[in-house]
């Protein structure tokens, strides 16, 4: 990507590229330099981390709930309708269906993600497994 982008577009082309398992092209939306919760995973250690996720959670999709896009950061909230195969977060899910949101900010640099911090609301899917006992 060269030149001024739109944050708002170029988040929402990431999370397709995300939704398709896209891996190839994952570099168009992730800078070589990447950090997740203020470590440094570069782009190879977040392509991992994503396909971790799949593997862990097969019918995986990030649903877009908010947007917000104010140069060079964007801010969502994605939400979630899974199925994680086993644990997950700590958490004994075994195969159940959980819900549950993904509160993230991201840090932009030469029109790539370079910085996310992600917080993941771990009560909700709490609330879900225990109620359900």
């Amino acid at each position: 990507m060269t030149g001024k982008i739109d944050l708002a577009d170029a988040y929402r082309a990431y999370i397709a590229c995300l939704n398709a398992k896209d891996w190839p092209n994952l570099g168009r939306f992730v800078h070589e330099d990447a950090r997740h919760n203020g470590r440094q995973i570069g782009l190879s250690g977040y392509r991992r981390m994503l396909e971790q996720d799949f593997l862990q959670i097969p019918d995986l999709r990030f649903n877009i709930e908010l947007l917000i896009a104010d140069p060079p950061c964007v801010a969502a909230r994605l939400a979630f309708h899974c199925t994680p195969r086993e644990m997950f977060l700590g958490l004994p899910v075994n195969g159940r269906k959980v819900s549950f949101a993904e509160n993230v900010f991201y840090r932009f640099r030469e029109n790539r993600i370079e910085e996310v911090w992600s917080v993941i609301d771990k009560a909700a899917i709490e609330t879900q497994l225990w109620s359900s006992a």
